[in-house]
This record gives structure tokens, C-alpha cells and sequence, in this order.
């Protein structure tokens, strides 16, 4: 692994991080874009998909762990996975990655904390929306960012 890999490795758990620590929408985070970004760039699978998670649970440990969170961790996972296989960081990628974030995850908020019938999938999913929401809002912008970034950073190093 090179120098640069390990930079941008390290930066990327910086950002997940400090924005997730810092105020912000509800949702409104980079894990998702990183999950993406990181399975999709990244040649080492494995480093890939423990970029996402470090950044949560290194920022877990200040805001709290829960019971939510291998429901969380194993959604990670699963769209660092599929970002292996993807051809591009899409828009209807992106929005992929959002939509399967927020059904794992509120089959997880659901089966916690609500009552085990069609109401209560209801209630939870419906209730859900304006954090899903969030979630397409803050996925779309820091998958660009990301991945702007990254373009921009790999045509000043070959430059050089």
C-alpha cells in the first residue's frame, strides 16, 4: 500500500469522524459515500470496508454505542460489497446505497422498538422519511465531494 492510499485511508476516518461529531442533520453524514467510496477505489477489500467502520465506531465511542449498531455495521458492510461490483459512483448508486441504509437499518429501529406487526413496520418506516431524506441529501453531496476530490487529487499527482 502506498503512502498516498495510506493518507487518504487516514483522511477519510478523519472526515467520518469530525463530521459526525460536529452538529448536523439528522442523516446528514459521509459514512455511506466513504462506504462507496472506499469499496469502489480501493483495491484492498478488506481496508476498504473497515474504513466505514472505524470511522463509526471511533466516533461511536464519544456519541454512544447502542443497540442498533451491528444492524448499522453490517449495512456498512454490505455497501462496501457492493460498491465492489458497481462501474460507477452513480447517481442511482448513491441512491442505492441510501435506500438499502434505510431498510436495513429501520428493520433494526422496527424490530427494537416497535411492536412486531404491520403497524408497527409502518409506523417506523413512514416516521423514518424525513431522516431518509437527510440521508439522499448527504450521501449525494459527500459522494461528490468525494469523489471530485479524489479526481482532482489524482490529476495534481500525476501532474507532478
Amino acid at each position: 500500500m502506498s503512502k498516498e492510499e495510506i493518507k487518504v485511508i487516514f483522511g477519510l476516518i478523519f472526515i467520518a469522524i469530525l463530521t459526525r461529531l460536529l452538529p448536523h442533520p439528522p442523516n446528514f453524514a459521509p459514512i455511506t459515500s466513504i462506504a462507496l467510496f472506499s469499496g469502489f477505489h480501493f483495491s484492498n477489500k478488506r481496508i476498504a470496508i473497515l474504513i466505514p467502520l472505524v470511522g463509526m465506531f471511533l466516533s461511536d465511542i464519544f456519541l454512544g454505542l447502542h443497540s442498533l449498531m451491528p444492524v448499522i455495521y453490517l449495512t456498512f458492510i454490505l455497501i462496501s460489497v457492493m460498491s465492489f461490483y458497481i462501474k460507477t459512483l452513480s447517481f442511482a448508486n448513491v441512491l442505492l446505497a441510501s435506500t438499502l441504509f434505510f431498510v436495513f437499518s429501520n428493520l433494526g429501529v422496527w424490530y427494537f422498538y416497535y411492536p412486531h406487526n404491520w403497524g408497527g413496520l409502518s409506523a417506523c418506516f413512514v416516521l423514518a422519511i424525513p431522516f431518509f431524506v437527510n440521508a439522499i441529501a448527504g450521501d449525494l453531496f459527500y459522494t461528490s465531494v468525494l469523489q471530485f476530490s479524489f479526481k482532482k487529487i489524482k490529476t495534481i499527482s500525476f501532474s507532478l
